[in-house]
């Protein structure tokens, strides 16, 4: 792993992996748009927070533009990105790679333009991003242990120091030393997800800042653990419990760029609950679905599913644990027909036809045992009128083998753009539209932040 993240170059990328990773660039960068908005207003209390950190101008805060150091810049951008569950995610892994990664890389290279004079050209971004995805996804698809630690941003945090390691030029030696660094870094445990705290973006926000600092203080020559990955204390024996990098190995010997296995979220929900959602979806449009008309549904998944998006619904929840909850987002689309970042209004929350029908949604075992998996997932709906309707999903919409096309992909990016804290005008979505599908050729990513940055009148 360190020799493949030390050397890989952009030469080696094929242009399928290219394509994803300015794909999911723009998807990354329009969900931390959206981040900004009046609809988190969790974010105010993070730009609030991190201005107690001191001052500096290495990077930019995505949309309102404060100039801060590059880690409280990183910190900021990542809690944009993945405070609405709205980020893509590498569904073998269960890793969201570029919550962490794109908000770290981002400011990292800000900083390396902006402090050491050395702007970073797309090209150099482009495999930076595969560098960092790749570490973070194929260390996520070793575990084989239910998660007790938040995958996503100790997995991203991994990556994300790689990432900003190789957009330095460092060698493995150094590369080592800051993966040593960060590991004693991480943060971050299942017990926010479980309560649906919107503490869980915190932990992505405090990794993306953690990759910066820990950057530093490996390019500053602090020593740092060796054996972090599989010693008797590293990554995979203490935290994940259970692991087997065979895998993974295959994938590094292949050169398989993991960015190709991401796959897009559709829904601003855990990722868990989105086959069951498209499943619902599909038999509301063919036959006339509605709360009046279901009287009960019925999923067969994973363990992992279950455990994931198979809460209760409760009275007064916070939109961080709605976002997770099975019955409340099957109810929201019998009622609403899908369900998009408005779906979250305190009306909404508080509908009592949701609360009501809530009770009527179960989860249940299916024969796939795999702690990891996320598919396959069938669904049963009972109506009023004594029909069973049956629906089955082998992979989600949004993964690689149910792809979006570029016109939802673009609805998408300007559904996110329109509840973004400052409006974007036609031209500017334009322009950045544009810049993503010629990242290859931007000789400076600041002239791609500039684009983020919408001026108050």
């Amino acid at each position: 792993m360190l020799q493949h993240a030390s050397t890989l170059r952009f030469e080696d990328l094929s242009a399928e992996a290219v394509a994803a990773t300015r794909i999911f660039a723009m998807d990354s960068m329009a969900v931390g748009i959206s981040g900004s908005g009046p609809q988190v207003p969790l974010t105010q209390t993070v730009r609030r927070s991190v201005a107690s950190y001191g001052a500096g101008n290495a990077a930019r805060v995505w949309v309102t533009g404060e100039a801060l150091p590059a880690a409280s810049a990183a910190m900021v951008n990542g809690y944009q990105i993945h405070s609405q569950e709205f980020d893509c995610v590498h569904m073998p892994a269960v890793v969201h790679p570029l919550a962490v990664i794109q908000s770290a890389l981002f400011a990292a290279a800000e900083q390396r333009a902006n402090v050491d004079g050395l702007p970073v050209d797309g090209k150099a971004l482009i495999t930076a991003l595969n560098v960092a995805v790749d570490v973070a996804t194929l260390i996520g698809i070793s575990g084989r242990a239910p998660m007790r630690f938040f995958r996503p941003s100790m997995c991203g945090a991994l990556g994300a120091v790689a990432g900003i390691a190789h957009l330095h030029g460092a060698d493995e030696e150094q590369l080592r030393r800051a993966l040593g660094l960060i590991y004693s870094h991480l943060s971050g445990t299942m017990q926010a997800h479980v309560e649906g705290s919107p503490t869980l973006a915190l932990q992505v926000a405090l990794n993306a800042r953690a990759a910066l600092s820990c950057w530093e203080l490996a390019r500053n020559g602090f020593p740092a653990p060796r054996e972090m990955l599989e010693g008797p204390f590293g990554y995979l024996p203490l935290i994940e419990g259970e692991f087997d990098t065979a895998p993974s190995l295959q994938k590094l010997a292949a050169r398989e760029a993991q960015i190709l296995d991401v796959s897009h979220k559709v829904f601003p929900t855990g990722g868990a609950a989105h086959a069951a959602q498209d499943m619902l979806m599909e038999l509301r449009e063919q036959h006339g679905l509605n709360l009046d008309n279901v009287v009960s549904i019925e999923l067969q998944a994973p363990p992992l599913v279950r455990r994931l998006v198979g809460r209760p619904c409760q009275p007064a929840m916070e939109t961080s644990y709605a976002r997770l909850c099975l019955p409340f987002l099957l109810g929201t689309v019998l009622l609403d027909g899908k369900v998009g970042l408005s779906a979250y209004a305190p009306g909404k929350l508080a509908d009592p036809r949701l609360a009501a029908f809530a009770p009527q949604v179960s989860l249940v075992p299916n024969d796939r045992d795999d702690p990891n998996a996320l598919v396959p997932q069938s669904m049963t709906v009972v109506l009023r009128d004594g029909r069973a309707l049956h629906n089955h999903r082998d992979a989600a919409i949004g993964s690689p083998q149910r792809p979006l096309s570029r016109a939802q992909q673009l609805e998408k990016f300007h559904h996110c753009l329109d509840h973004a804290a400052r409006p974007f005008d036609a031209g500017r979505r334009d322009a950045l539209i544009s810049h993503f599908d010629h990242l290859q050729d931007i000789d400076d990513v600041r002239r791609l932040v500039d684009l983020l940055i919408v001026e108050t009148p």
